[in-house]
């Protein structure tokens, strides 16, 4: 298998299907706050959020018919986050996704909004697919509860506030581990337990798959760690040095990059083991388990 082809070819699909959402209008209203929310979800990401959860979806035999409409919501999520994310009050950045961040073009004011009207979609569009697929609304129900907790005051958020309330301070790494664990692992545990859930997993099979997630949630954020002191602007789509600008403590700051590099290839090798596990073709799966773990090399 040519993974890279593999991979370039799902985030096509991923993309095609997300430019569907927002038909730029004649309302110059409509239009103002589409073309805002349009711009950042359309920037060239790696789209690694919603694929996890269409190939988690497919290792099942029942899958439900609006798994792709489910792995566009969890997109505008992300992409929400990371609006936010780049505001002045938060990180304060100026590019994203090899852009100018969505504030920086359009506003502060509207970069909010841009952030609100993502997110309220995206649970819009969740709740749409259990009213079109009446059969199997339950499904969809519980796959949204997960990601709906993922990305509020539980999960991501309580990570976003606990990253700020420990700016310019000395932490530990259990500390760092919680903010991280909810800042950027709970969305990406949840991106592969919905797609199970959509699947049709079992409950055994569900608790294999949090696992899978919450090990592939924290070796991206180390690689993400090691990446803001030895990536490229070109390789992280944003500027490099933001964690050592922000007085942020990271996993390398704590434990050494080398220390990180052993950790990162350990959850790697746990994840693909634990994968194994599964019924169906984790192929491409293994070949994204291991292109998050190993963007550091």
């Amino acid at each position: 298998m040519d993974f890279e082809l593999e991979y370039n070819q799902r985030i096509e699909e991923i993309e095609g299907f997300l430019n569907g959402f927002f038909i730029r209008s004649d309302n110059k209203f409509v239009e103002t706050i589409n073309k805002s929310m349009r711009y950042s979800l359309m920037a060239s990401g790696k789209r690694l959020r919603p694929i996890l959860l269409i190939e988690f979806s497919k290792l099942f035999s029942h899958p439900c018919t609006y798994v792709v409409d489910f792995a566009a919501s969890l997109e505008m999520i992300h992409t929400y986050s990371l609006i936010h994310d780049d505001l002045p009050s938060m990180d304060n950045d100026d590019l994203r996704r090899g852009k100018p961040t969505n504030h920086v073009v359009f506003g502060e004011a509207n970069a909010i909004l841009a952030g609100d009207g993502l997110l309220n979609y995206a649970y819009e569009n969740i709740m749409d697919s259990a009213l079109k697929d009446p059969l199997n609304a339950l499904k969809y129900l519980e796959a949204g509860k997960i990601i709906a907790e993922a990305s509020g005051h539980k999960g991501m958020i309580l990570g976003q506030i606990s990253d700020l309330m420990n700016e310019c301070a000395e932490i530990d790494v259990a500390t760092l581990d919680f903010i991280n664990s909810h800042k950027t692992g709970d969305l990406i545990r949840a991106s592969v337990m919905a797609g199970a859930i959509l699947g049709g997993c079992s409950k055994k099979e569900l608790e294999l798959v949090e696992s899978i997630g919450k090990n592939i949630g924290m070796c991206f954020q180390i690689v993400d760690d090691i990446l803001d002191i030895e990536g490229t602007a070109k390789e992280m789509g944003k500027l490099p040095g933001s964690d050592e600008k922000n007085d942020k403590t990271t996993y390398p700051k704590l434990l050494g990059i080398s220390k990180c590099k052993e950790i990162a290839n350990e959850l790697i090798e746990s994840s693909i083991a634990n994968l194994q596990l599964l019924d169906g073709d984790t192929m491409f799966i293994e070949g994204l388990i291991r292109y998050i773990g190993e963007r550091n090399k």
